[in-house]
């Protein structure tokens, strides 16, 4: 729905101020009604048309100019609105558009959020169709992982990329690419080993001035255990008093899979568990850009109302921006020593929609003599889009150009904010990376700097 535009005297061909945006009126009937969201669909649509500076991010913009060009009008008229899923259903929610290339974002008068708008189209979609299994199903992280703790063993041999006839048997069941590397799931998650928490260094600078509570994230509590052992080794020896938690997945599968009401009630969930912590003077830390990125600013676009939500995202940050926050403030605890072999740094999608900078390149430049590499294009992969048979190409054209930075860069190690982004620039670096060179280790930033204090 398109909310009040600014006064016509603040008209002008782009806009130098920063970006803002609207609540989402998901609680409202009229924004499921599919008329209205094909009128401004056809509207944002004619803008992005007659810009189309965002002409390279994803397949959604070249999709929409080819469905342009090729109409009879070649205008946006001339599109069917039948056609306008195909738009939909390339965007990956990565807000780029919104954050680094749209000049008309509000406050801008034209009032266009291009991913807000994919968002309110599949959510009526759902509402009025219903979802799709298979991604619902995938989207399920929490009992999925819990499902698979005692058997880990077994699925990564059925889900590995060697085990040819059960994943061309997973294709044809669930749609899943038999060439997607998957998720290893692990018997002991990040909260079995973070059950006790590591006693502060009472030398280290941040010790007595700030406690921090590591929200796991689902990907990190069932696939990658090691970066949340990492991040508290590094904030203990900080001197930082830290304890993990995990209530609950923040929504994000919902979210792109437009299941808005899902994702409000899980915010609720983990806002109410974590505001105890929060009136005890404990910061929030996320471990996975994606989650920190629906804690700061998504669950209060959804729930503008809520107290404890705003308190939530106003105490959260992410890793390595708490990392960083500490090196300026408090200073690091000596000893970190130099990596060797460089480390590429991949500045995932839903990093730098956080607005905050670099922060993982900015922490891991903390490392003494140590070559660090910032690659700022899209890793392709946005969640279940890179996996699936049917959008798994869209993710590989995608991402070929950041892999291909990755290879020139020639590090031994090679991390992301997003682990998943990591993983799938990994494949891809198979083939962009000259004949018989060694691949690059991949890791977390906040396990490249534990690594950098001998802690990992």
């Amino acid at each position: 729905m398109t909310d009040q535009l600014p006064p016509k005297e603040a008209s002008r061909e782009g806009s130098l101020d920063a970006p803002m945006r609207h609540p989402i009126d998901w609680r409202n009937e009229a924004f499921y009604d599919k008329a209205a969201i094909e009128t401004e669909m056809e509207r944002v649509f004619d803008i992005c048309h007659t810009c189309r500076r965002c002409f390279n991010l994803c397949d959604s913009f070249p999709i929409l100019f080819d469905l342009v060009d090729e109409s009879a009008t070649g205008e946006v008229d001339g599109v069917a609105k039948a056609d306008y899923k195909k738009v939909v259903d390339a965007c990956t929610l990565c807000d780029m558009c919104f954050m680094t290339k749209c000049p008309y974002v509000p406050p801008h008068e034209f009032n266009v959020d291009f991913p807000h708008l994919m968002l309110r189209h599949r959510a009526a979609e759902r509402k009025h169709k219903g979802g799709d299994f298979v991604r619902d199903q995938l989207g399920e992280t929490d009992r999925n992982g819990k499902l698979v703790k005692p058997v880990a063993g077994l699925a990564n041999w059925a889900t590995s990329l060697d085990n040819k006839p059960v994943r061309r048997a997973l294709e044809a069941l669930a749609g899943i690419d038999h060439d997607a590397e998957l998720p290893k799931y692990h018997s002991r998650t990040a909260e079995d080993l973070c059950r006790t928490s590591m006693p502060p260094n009472r030398q280290g600078p941040a010790f007595g001035t700030r406690k921090a509570v590591l929200y796991a994230t689902c990907f990190v509590d069932y696939n990658a255990p090691s970066t949340a052992t990492a991040a508290m080794a590094v904030l203990a020896h900080l001197g930082v008093e830290t304890r993990l938690d995990y209530p609950v997945c923040c929504g994000m599968p919902q979210l792109e899979a437009g299941d808005i009401a899902e994702v409000a009630r899980r915010a609720q969930q983990v806002s109410a568990a974590f505001a105890p912590l929060i009136e005890q003077g404990y910061d929030i830390v996320a471990l996975t850009a994606s989650c920190g990125l629906m804690m700061k600013f998504e669950w209060p676009l959804i729930l503008p109302e809520n107290e404890a939500v705003k308190r939530l995202a106003a105490a959260t940050r992410d890793i390595s921006e708490y990392v960083v926050a500490i090196a300026k403030a408090e200073g690091l605890t000596p000893g970190l020593k130099p990596v060797a072999g460089g480390v590429a740094v991949h500045h995932a999608c839903h990093a730098r929609a956080q607005n905050m900078g670099a922060k993982s390149a900015e922490m891991l430049r903390l490392i003494p003599d140590t070559k660090v590499d910032l690659i700022e294009r899209c890793s392709g992969h946005g969640g279940t889009f890179g996996v699936m048979k049917s959008t798994r190409p869209m993710a590989m054209k995608v991402g070929k150009p950041a892999a291909r930075q990755v290879a020139q860069k020639g590090d031994e190690t090679l991390c992301s904010d997003c682990p998943l982004a990591c993983k799938h620039l990994g494949q891809l670096l198979t083939v962009e990376m000259a004949q018989g060179a060694a691949p690059p280790v991949q890791a977390h930033p906040i396990e490249v700097f534990a690594r950098a204090y001998g802690l990992a």
